[in-house]
């Protein structure tokens, strides 16, 4: 209800901002005014959990298990994001790139295709069709791309 308002006022602000005022405007709103919100929210929870009951019921156990294994996995997921995120923000190095991806990396923009799949695509193809001679540049940026890794790692854990 109160977006818009604060929207017309600061036309300017961010949704953050915007946010922050409206969670003001909430905490100086007298308890008899926020009863009307509660009571509102207490209704659409209800109605929200008689959905879900019945959602559930249609579902059968086969259905329920991987609805739960989807759930798990999702929030496995992004506790790995949060960790990666974590990471990054205390400057560990990136791990090293295969000798596949160091040719990816050097071919994409040359490839021939319209989208980014179909350039993926030929690159594949042609990564295939190399010979192990070929390939051996890549093995060895590979590798030595794995030493950089290995020694900015130690250095990384002396930091930390």
């Amino acid at each position: 209800e109160q977006l818009p308002k604060f929207k017309a006022q600061n036309p300017d602000a961010k949704t953050t901002e915007l946010v922050r005022r409206i969670a003001k405007h909430w905490r100086e709103l007298p308890d008899s005014e926020k009863k009307v919100y509660r009571e509102a929210y207490k209704a659409d929870w209800e109605v929200y959990k008689e959905e879900i009951s019945r959602f559930k019921e249609q579902l059968t156990p086969s259905e329920i298990t991987s609805l739960e294994k989807e759930i798990l996995d999702e929030r496995l997921k992004r506790k790995a994001v949060t960790k990666r995120k974590e990471f990054i923000q205390l400057g560990k190095p990136k791990r090293p790139r295969s000798a596949y991806n160091v040719y990816v990396a050097e071919r994409f923009q040359e490839a021939e295709g319209d989208s980014p799949q179909e350039k993926l695509k030929t690159v594949k193809e042609n990564w295939k069709n190399l010979s192990d001679s070929e390939k051996e540049i890549y093995i060895q940026l590979a590798k030595e791309d794995e030493i950089r890794y290995h020694n900015e790692m130690k250095s990384w854990e002396e930091q930390m």
